[in-house]
């Protein structure tokens, strides 16, 4: 993999992130730890994970209602 295939990767990774970010803010929700996973940046060939971290029971309630 090269170079710019990684750099690719992380930066759509990046806009993914912001663009559920952005879909769950019109839901009205929040998750505070929504990101990249750095360990899964930290290898050579980066192969970007989101983590969606940990949430209120309210929040994930919202959140199952909302993918119903």
């Amino acid at each position: 993999m090269t170079a710019q295939h990684s750099v690719h990767r992380v930066e759509e990774a990046e806009e993914t992130v912001k663009e559920l970010r952005t879909a769950l803010a019109k839901a009205g929700i929040t998750l505070p730890s929504l990101g990249l996973d750095p360990v899964s940046l930290a290898r050579e060939a980066p192969c970007p994970l989101v983590e969606l971290g940990r949430c209120s029971v309210d929040t994930a309630r919202r959140l199952a209602a909302v993918l119903r």
